[in-house]
């Protein structure tokens, strides 16, 4: 039910449901292919939704590059490795996806999966164009050694931060642009665009992802830099508790705005994709990115529990996102119910925020680019529960039932 909580997403449901059984139906039918894809889907629908816009070589070389890192990832998360074994494993991860024959047993469920199987995505890769592979192997090789550095380093200073996002998103970012240079269908992004794109995703994934983090067993990650959180309390894992809710709350406000200075750069990086298919791909995890920070912004519950758009929104966008016009006004929409979403008296940033002339100016620079564009529409994107009675909602599911009949048995 809380799916379909706003009918205006049904449709979108709808179509987003029917993509998803096309993918399953287009996965190739050769073993490695057929792994990577159906792997892809078990670690990131969203992700294989959205990468299905691209030309097939294209399409390959990014599913390749995702799941490559998504390994080394994977390397990185596993608190249970000994730093001694980690570190080498990190730094020279860019030489095993040669190796048709390497693979290493390590994480949970299909990230578990995809390691002992990694030589079906090896293989793979070596079936890439030669531009497609040195691109992936310069940024995996790049980011493994910026893992292995901050295994055994903490992220102290906003520097840290900026540092360690840089090599865990901002160079995917960077890859990206080369893979997109290499297909020939886009002129080279310059890096420090192509950094602040990663690193916007990276930033909102961290917020959001506080409390999955710092409960992690056998061994807390902690991505929160301490310049930043040690205004708030004496630990970072003292937020967690409800008696400290409001310092938790200006911590995280604290981190959207720092989160916010790369929305500019994200919208100047998009506006000059040439190529729809690759225009679509970087735009709607961009869109998402700044709903997330709007959801987290002034919300103690992501020291409760998970905190993410509705299903409905989320298809919305995947819909709806097809061009900069569409991306200034999810922009400047998110932007304003960041600003006013939580202020129950007034429309604004609650003066009493430490953080709320900063968060404001960043708000409003955004608001303004997207105003000056010209191409401001109106979406009505909502954060908030649906204001429609359960009547309606049933009357709702039971057409969406109708439709999914009909699509299934044609």
């Amino acid at each position: 039910m809380g799916a379909l909580s706003r009918p205006e997403e049904v449709v979108a449901l709808v179509k987003l449901r029917v993509a998803a059984g096309q993918i399953k139906r287009q996965i190739p039918p050769e073993e490695h292919w057929g792994f990577a894809y159906s792997m892809l889907q078990k670690v990131s629908r969203s992700f294989a939704l959205v990468i299905q816009q691209l030309g097939p070589d294209l399409r390959n070389a990014v599913c390749i590059f995702y799941l490559v890192l998504r390994a080394l990832d994977t390397v990185e998360d596993d608190t249970s490795i000994p730093t001694e074994v980690k570190v080498p494993i990190l730094q020279e991860f860019y030489r095993h996806i040669y190796n048709r024959d390497w693979h290493y047993s390590c994480g949970t469920n299909n990230y578990k999966v995809l390691m002992d199987k990694f030589h079906h995505v090896s293989t793979a890769f070596l079936e890439l164009g030669e531009g497609y592979q040195k691109a992936i192997e310069e940024i995996t090789r790049r980011m493994g050694a910026g893992m292995a550095k901050f295994i055994c380093k903490e992220v102290e200073t906003v520097g840290d931060y900026e540092e360690y996002c840089h090599y865990v998103a901002g160079l995917v970012g960077y890859g990206l642009s080369r893979l997109f240079y290499a297909a020939g269908t886009e002129d080279l992004a310059p890096d420090s665009l192509s950094n602040s794109m990663g690193l916007f995703l990276q930033k909102t994934n961290i917020i959001r992802d506080y409390l999955e983090d710092i409960n992690e067993i056998p061994k807390s990650r902690m991505f929160w830099p301490r310049e930043i959180w040690s205004k708030y309390a004496n630990k970072l894992e003292d937020f967690k508790y409800e008696e400290n809710s409001e310092k938790a709350v200006q911590c995280l406000n604290d981190l959207v705005t720092n989160a916010l200075i790369h929305a500019e750069d994200c919208l100047q990086y998009m506006s000059a994709l040439k190529d729809h298919a690759i225009f679509r791909f970087c735009a709607i995890p961009q869109i998402m990115a700044i709903g997330t920070c709007a959801l987290c912004y002034n919300n103690v519950n992501v020291f409760r529990g998970v905190v993410k758009m509705r299903r409905g929104l989320t298809a919305r966008v995947i819909d709806e996102t097809n061009s900069m016009s569409d991306v200034y006004t999810a922009f400047y929409e998110f932007s304003s119910l960041l600003e006013s979403k939580n202020v129950w008296s007034i429309f604004q940033i609650d003066d009493n925020d430490p953080n709320a002339t900063l968060t404001r100016k960043r708000v409003d620079s955004i608001k303004q680019t997207c105003r000056s564009s010209g191409f401001l529409k109106s979406r009505g994107y909502h954060l908030d529960k649906s204001p429609y009675k359960p009547i309606l909602l049933m009357i709702v599911l039971l057409l969406v039932a109708i439709i999914f009949g009909v699509l299934y048995t044609k």
